[in-house]
């Protein structure tokens, strides 16, 4: 089958000729869950600011997905991973071999078309291997462009995964590809708390200049002035393809915390839940007294102020969801595998008295009911941690391309 160039690219080109403002494109990819999703639409809104800007989607949308005013986004064909990281796609009808052959040249038409000032690139070569295979050939791309070509960032995360196989080998590859091909590293983090390299350790040292924007958090929850808070434990499951073991610790759960705190649940099972899960939670619900369930809520951030205690795995946005709330916490970090990022963000976070972190080896519904009741008399303490990373990536960025074409036209005169 083959997969034509997006009909979105078409009008890329009037968007440069017309366009005085720097161009920025945007490239993410989300694998498992939201997370890198849900970054890159906050950075992308913020970025919007100071720039006009394409995002390139290369996951699933959900449904009802808001994306930024000004934001043009085009959605690559879709893929993802398996529960053992192999590539699986989501566009339906559509085998994984042909998007792997279509989507390099996709991205070399966005490309050509949108005349980027800044190429800014979620997690690669930090992450993301498997998706060399269109993002070595981009980058190749525009190094070919000589002194014409546009500057070329990473967007991070705080901390990065550690216990890969082959984790030394995989350090010295990042490092060897971001010399050859960055201007600049945007580690979305406060130094205080995570710094690139306490979670990145190659064998050559890296030459990027890195930035520290702080984190990217959402804006304070804003709730009506009258609005009640409520005796209530909110449970949420990210995107919900990894969440059930969380979710069905959370039913188990509340019978006990209905009849011995008094408390009832909001279960938000993600939008990529089983629809096995939703359905038996759904039929659950009917059974169990103070018990709630959805798929997805608008404002996670303010229904976690709106509640009693909050408990969730412990991925970098509902991380900042926890943080902008200031609602007790109960955090069950995912750990699958040799995925150690979660475990790691929440063990700090518990040393701060942040959060109460609970480990998935142990987690069942005791243990989570019995987290969950300590946490009601806990008071969280204040911590100042940068959360204006959306705002500062926009500033930094707008920075580096202001010098660069102040540079340029020293050199010309």
């Amino acid at each position: 089958m083959t997969l034509n160039r997006s009909t979105a690219l078409d009008r890329l080109d009037e968007t440069a000729r017309s366009s005085r403002r720097p161009r920025l494109m945007f490239y993410c990819q989300h694998a498992v869950g939201l997370g890198h999703l849900v970054r890159s639409l906050a950075l992308a809104e913020g970025l919007g600011r100071r720039f006009d800007v394409l995002l390139l989607n290369g996951g699933r949308l959900p449904a009802g997905t808001r994306i930024p005013s000004g934001v043009e986004l085009v959605n690559l064909p879709a893929l993802g991973h398996n529960d053992v990281f192999d590539l699986v796609s989501h566009q339906p009808g559509v085998a994984v071999e042909d998007i792997v052959a279509a989507r390099p040249q996709l991205l070399l038409d966005a490309l050509a078309s949108f005349r980027p000032d800044v190429v800014l690139i979620e997690l690669f070569p930090f992450g993301r291997k498997k998706f060399a295979f269109e993002l070595i050939p981009l980058l190749s791309a525009i190094r070919d462009l000589g002194s014409d070509r546009p500057l070329v960032m990473c967007s991070l995360r705080d901390i990065l995964v550690g216990q890969r196989r082959d984790q030394p080998a995989h350090d010295e590859r990042a490092s060897v590809r971001a010399n050859a091909h960055l201007d600049a590293i945007l580690v979305h983090s406060d130094p205080v708390f995570a710094r690139l390299e306490d979670s990145f350790h190659p064998a050559t040292p890296l030459e990027v200049p890195v930035h520290y924007t702080g984190f990217v958090a959402p804006p304070a929850p804003h709730i009506e002035l009258g609005t009640p808070h409520l005796r209530r434990v909110i449970v949420s499951a990210g995107g919900g393809s990894v969440g059930e073991p969380l979710l069905r610790a959370a039913l188990g759960a509340q019978q006990r915390l209905w009849h011995e705190a008094g408390l009832s649940m909001l279960l938000v099972t993600g939008p990529f839940a089983e629809p096995e899960m939703l359905d038996d939670a759904t039929r659950r619900a009917q059974q169990i007294d103070g018990l709630e369930v959805v798929r997805q809520v608008s404002d996670l951030c303010a229904e976690m102020a709106r509640s009693a205690v909050t408990v969730s795995q412990c991925g970098y946005n509902t991380t900042m969801d926890i943080l902008r709330a200031k609602t007790p916490a109960v955090v069950v970090p995912y750990s699958e595998g040799r995925e150690d990022e979660q475990t790691r963000r929440a063990l700090q976070l518990d040393e701060l008295g942040l959060v109460r972190c609970l480990s998935s080896t142990v987690l069942d519904a005791g243990t989570l009911a019995e987290a969950v009741i300590a946490r009601l008399t806990t008071t969280v303490p204040t911590v100042e941690l940068d959360l204006d990373g959306r705002d500062a990536t926009a500033d930094i960025v707008f920075d580096l391309v202001t010098a660069r074409r102040s540079a340029a036209l020293a050199a010309r005169s």
